[in-house]
């Protein structure tokens, strides 16, 4: 904090700063927050921007300190926001507010410490939901070395590496804190206990708890091979078959043979869960978010006329976004969608504010055949009309299923199908590729490899090239297309241990190929 004098006629007034922070979309701006103190009729008043969460503050703030032996000064208080452009929100400023009034005539011996904390009537420092992204993104900015924080926090704070956390629990240990002159303890270091692979000296966590398992998939090895390339490239995937014939319970059980994550990734996902007031469990698993066909695009985008909310997009980030009966999403949202399964973001635009959030997510979706379900069907007939089939498809536009690189055609249940693959077996397929793809060098995985990328990591030889330049002359495919053939036989390379695409990898990518 520091005590500017401002020279006015016979007085001189302080101007005394804390700093905060607040969140624009997910990225959080460095608040200062300012207090003077002027002699005339005694007022209370907040301005820059502030929301009504934090005008309401001043009667927690008032109530905390007269409940705790302070003596609120008789004075003209005024509270300033700053920077004043941004509007701010959140009850993490109570604290700031606070320690300001009560130490008004009082030297600060901690510069440079942020303070997040909302106040009770009763002085006790509580935690909320904005506290984690806030901290969280500061640290990815490098603007935050130490934090005044809620002791309740803690809990979830002490993931975040490299920070030292001052925690308090009331108004009072704030102050004291505030006052101290102690030295600086280390920076927090948060050991996970869970399963790890150390590639270049980076750790990459995952677990073992296979609640969902494959061998619960009677047959279908073709959609199990392809769902086992999709997981180990984080390829978008496509699944088109009969009802009933195990679509949903395939991606259900995706989530829990994806790639490790680092610890980057953990905290990343573990942001948009705060954000969306959960409280994550900080396991090493990528989410899972299937939103219904009837959502609405705000839902699904996020949105919001005055502030912009993440919707279930931003919530797959680093994980798989599911759509079960995708021609009967709406069409806007599917063509909508187009842009952030290229660019891995979301850009959201509206009149009061605009905002991009981060939505790198592996899409996952399935599909009948026709309306009625049954044009594959041996035994049942299908009640569609060629018209109804044409415009039924005709929802999927060519650009839109550009973006997925791996079509499946599921088979028919049979009573003789059994089960025989465990996801176990299945998760240990694809750390070994996830291997191969870190230890060449990669920052992504292939089904997210950038264009430049392509001819970087995915060699071939000869004869594979050959088979690849044939197919594109016979199927005239856009480049696109060629693009994600390139990259699925990467990974299917990756998952023979092989560092070159052969005959074999290739044509098994031309396999999963949409037909027109």
């Amino acid at each position: 904090m520091e005590d500017l004098p401002i020279e006015s006629g016979e007085e001189s007034v302080n101007i005394n700063r804390l700093k905060s922070a607040t969140l624009d979309g997910t990225i959080a701006k460095v608040v200062e927050v300012e207090a003077t103190f002027t002699k005339g009729l005694p007022g209370f008043s907040v301005v820059g921007l502030a929301g009504s969460d934090i005008q309401e503050a001043k009667e927690r703030v008032k109530a905390s300190l007269l409940t705790n032996g302070f003596v609120f000064p008789p004075l003209k208080i005024t509270i300033n926001l700053s920077p004043s452009d941004i509007k701010k929100s959140g009850t993490h400023l109570d604290l700031p507010i606070a320690l300001l009034i009560a130490l008004n005539d009082n030297e600060i011996k901690k510069e440079g410490v942020y303070i997040f904390g909302e106040l009770g009537l009763d002085g006790r420092v509580k935690s909320s939901t904005m506290i984690f992204p806030l901290v969280l993104s500061l640290k990815e900015q490098n603007l935050i070395d130490k934090a005044i924080v809620p002791k309740e926090a803690m809990e979830y704070l002490s993931h975040i590496p490299q920070i030292e956390f001052i925690p308090v629990s009331s108004i009072t240990e704030a102050i004291l804190a505030l006052q101290s002159k102690s030295e600086a303890k280390e920076k927090n270091i948060y050991t996970y206990s869970q399963k790890s692979i150390d590639i270049k000296g980076i750790k990459y966590y995952y677990t073992e708890d296979y609640k969902e398992d494959f061998f619960d998939v009677k047959g279908q090895e073709i959609a199990k091979r392809g769902a086992l390339i999709a997981s180990a490239g984080l390829h978008n995937l496509l699944m088109e078959g009969s009802p009933g014939c195990g679509k949903s319970m395939i991606a259900k059980r995706l989530g829990y043979i994806l790639p490790p994550l680092k610890e980057s990734e953990i905290l990343s996902i573990a942001k948009h869960q705060f954000l969306d007031g959960q409280i994550p469990s900080f396991k090493p698993l990528r989410p899972i978010r299937s939103p219904h066909h009837t959502a609405t695009s705000a839902s699904i985008f996020g949105g919001g006329s005055h502030s912009a909310r993440i919707g279930e997009i931003a919530l797959a980030h680093k994980g798989v976004l599911f759509f079960d009966e995708l021609p009967h999403f709406n069409k806007n949202i599917l063509e909508a969608l187009r842009e952030p399964m290229q660019d891995r973001r979301v850009n959201i635009a509206r009149v009061n504010n605009k905002i991009s959030y981060e939505a790198d997510f592996m899409f996952v979706s399935a599909m009948n055949p026709c309306p009625c379900g049954n044009l594959l069907s041996k035994t049942k007939e299908c009640r569609c009309k060629e018209s109804e089939i044409k415009r039924y498809r005709n929802r999927l536009s060519d650009p839109f299923l550009d973006r997925i690189d791996i079509f499946v055609t599921m088979q028919e249940v049979d009573s003789q199908d059994r089960g025989s693959v465990t996801s176990k077996q299945m998760h240990h397929e694809v750390l070994k590729a996830f291997v191969m793809q870190k230890n060449r060098g990669q920052d992504s995985l292939n089904g997210k490899l950038k264009d430049s990328e392509i001819d970087i990591y995915c060699t071939f030889e000869n004869k594979a090239l050959e088979i690849l330049n044939r197919a594109v002359e016979r199927f005239g495919l856009s480049h696109r297309s060629i693009v994600s053939i390139k990259k699925v036989s990467r990974t299917i390379a990756d998952l023979d241990s092989s560092n070159l695409i052969q005959k074999k990898h290739i044509l098994e990518a031309l396999s999963y190929r949409r037909r027109k």
